[in-house]
């Protein structure tokens, strides 16, 4: 099996940042320890769901053993999530009740559309008005290509000052794995191509990550996140590199191997976010709880499906 780039989630403790800020007196003893019960409230009800813990289908998926009709099917229904998630990630950026959490909302979905990470040192290297015209299109396209492949777009840095490509979109990338096993832009994607399970993780996606309540779009947030980051990517590229040694050596597998690279990142994110909300005076505890237990029940309905198909 390939080196794992995510892992099962650790129990939650508290960081440095939170000593640091009880050493400067900014936070008391008793709400330190009164965190440190939420944190374990939060591993134990949330990072320790089954979904997280134990995936059946894609642990199953990995073995590389699933039939060219399954395969099909999977990249379809995955692929009704991976668009209609734009709805909510849109309405988590619209509904965000800072401007900071606005940001950390539009870094998502403007990559999801094409706006690729750029680190903070990193400078425009596009053609300048010197040399022949003819020349400088083809560098533009060349860089376009480059620029919109998986492969070789960074996994770091902000969208902000980042350049955007239509090739580098998500769902692009998707649409080069379905074209290898017979499937077109028309097949994937849209809402009348998912299945009734499929629909319901979309909704309650829409529905509780992208909720105009801040504590339920943040528990949900947190779920959603460490979710991703607890290894089902790394099952999911282990079943497609077999299945691409095996049968279909042509199989486009960027979407997935880049989305492994990421996502581990994301979760320490989140953890850094509740550090900031759990403090203020407006945070609901029960309704964070409530954000993060209905998503990741929803996440398992999408999981199941798949397998009781």
């Amino acid at each position: 099996m390939n080196q794992v780039l995510t892992a099962r989630p650790n129990h939650l403790t508290i960081s440095s940042r939170i000593e640091k800020r009880l050493h400067r007196g900014e936070l008391t003893q008793e709400q330190v320890n009164d965190f440190q019960d939420f944190l374990s409230e939060v591993d134990r009800e949330l990072l320790q769901h089954r979904i997280i813990f134990n995936n059946a289908y894609t642990c199953w998926f990995s073995e590389g053993e699933v039939t060219d009709e399954e395969l099909r099917y999977f990249i379809k229904q995955f692929s009704v999530f991976s668009n209609q998630f734009l709805i909510a990630a849109l309405l988590k950026e619209i509904n965000a009740p800072t401007l900071q959490q606005s940001r950390a909302s539009r870094e998502i979905l403007l990559n999801e559309l094409g706006v690729i990470y750029r680190k903070p040192e990193q400078t425009s290297d596009r053609p300048t008005g010197s040399g022949k015209a003819d020349r400088a299109t083809i560098m533009e396209e060349d860089k376009d290509r480059r620029e919109g492949d998986p492969e070789l777009v960074s996994t770091e840095g902000t969208v902000d000052g980042g350049i955007c490509r239509f090739s580098a979109a998500h769902f692009e990338w998707l649409v080069g794995v379905a074209q290898g096993l017979g499937l077109g832009y028309a097949d994937i994607g849209k809402r009348k191509h998912g299945s009734p399970t499929t629909l319901h993780f979309c909704d309650e996606l829409i529905r509780l990550y992208g909720s105009d309540d801040p504590n339920i779009a943040e528990g949900a947030s947190f779920a959603v996140e460490n979710w991703a980051a607890a290894g089902f990517w790394q099952e999911l590229e282990d079943g497609l590199t077999r299945i691409k040694q095996t049968r279909h050596p042509h199989l486009r597998l960027a979407f997935f191997t880049w989305h492994n690279r990421v996502e581990g990142q994301h979760a320490g994110h989140t953890l850094e976010e509740l550090e900031e909300v759990y403090f203020q005076s407006d945070f609901d505890r029960n309704k964070f709880m409530q954000g993060g237990k209905e998503i990741l029940e929803a996440i398992a309905v999408f999981w199941e499906g798949l397998k009781d198909n």
